[in-house]
């Protein structure tokens, strides 16, 4: 008990004392909105080990507390203190096989190409997991950093945030958060990217809504991909009704105009390909084969999506 006691009052010492870039509208808040966005997650259970990975769930969460916390004109941006947290001596970052974490990594999607996980101290992480240790240093974080916003931080139940852009984007009526597709910004397209390719399969029960095929390996890992109907760089649209859930074959044929869905739903196989009809996985076996659709209405293909890929995509 000595131990940890010592152990803690030395990251007590380092938890008030981090470093923060002086800016034009005073000290940067976002290492201390960081740990406590990180202890956030230890308090749900989230880390069953000591490995960090960027997820939107993470990043959303990161701007919430940070638009709880932060009363200063500093815009949210997770990659600065998840970069420079590892000049604290208790943080570091692993980078996938020859990439290279550099300080002029500013844009979330670069930082999660680069990065596979950061992790804490073997230590810390032990008062990280630990209840009431854990309690002291995020009480540490809010008096020292943010005695003017904790109040109501802690009043608030977060999770908000990712709750209620998930209603949005499953077509779903939310009332305490709305937003304009035109107005986002590079952190919050990457959470909704990544929020559409992980709600697409779920809806439809990770199954492909063509061939049927439906595999989720003991890993997590599901062959089913999240098919934006018209594609996102035009449309700006990632809401379910905007999606299909195909498998990987199908999910290329669909980009580039082989396949597609007619008013009723069926499949339409383009006439301009030459294929071995012979072969069991001939696109041509899938003409007006129905399309698998996923539970509730609200979550069905948007007709006006269909019709446009049929009209501007499809190879007919």
């Amino acid at each position: 008990m000595a131990d940890i006691s010592t152990t803690l009052k030395l990251y007590l010492k380092k938890f008030i004392k981090l470093r923060q870039g002086v800016t034009k509208y005073g000290k940067a808040p976002h290492k201390p909105v960081l740990l406590l966005t990180l202890i956030d997650r230890f308090e749900k259970g989230e880390f069953s080990e000591n490995r960090i990975y960027i997820t939107p769930e993470l990043v959303g969460l990161f701007k919430e507390t940070f638009s709880l916390l932060a009363r200063t004109a500093h815009k949210s941006e997770f990659s600065l203190p998840f970069y420079h947290l590892s000049g604290e001596g208790f943080w570091a970052v692993k980078t996938k096989s020859g990439a290279t974490l550099n300080l002029h990594i500013k844009s979330i999607n670069t930082l999660d190409e680069v990065v596979d996980y950061a992790y804490f101290t073997d230590d810390l992480y032990l008062l990280l997991i630990n209840k009431e240790s854990r309690n002291i240093l995020k009480t540490a974080l809010l008096d020292h950093y943010f005695s003017d916003t904790k109040t109501e931080y802690l009043k608030v139940k977060q999770g908000c945030y990712i709750q209620n852009l998930q209603s949005y984007l499953l077509n779903e009526s939310t009332v305490e958060y709305r937003i304009d597709p035109t107005e986002t910004d590079e952190e919050e397209q990457y959470i909704r990217s990544g929020l559409f390719k992980k709600l697409v399969p779920q809806v439809y029960n990770h199954t492909c809504s063509i061939s049927g095929m439906r595999l989720v390996s003991s890993h997590g890992f599901s062959m089913i991909d999240a098919c934006h109907i018209v594609p996102f760089s035009l449309s700006k649209d990632d809401k379910i009704t905007n999606g299909l859930a195909l498998c990987p074959n199908l999910h290329r044929a669909f980009d580039r105009g082989l396949i597609t869905v007619d008013v009723n739903l069926k499949v339409l196989v383009s006439d301009t390909i030459a294929e071995d009809i012979s072969n069991n996985y001939a696109l041509q076996h899938l003409k007006g084969r129905p399309l698998s659709l996923p539970f509730g209405a609200k979550h069905y293909p948007a007709v006006a999506n269909l019709a446009w890929h049929r009209d501007q995509i499809f190879k007919g």
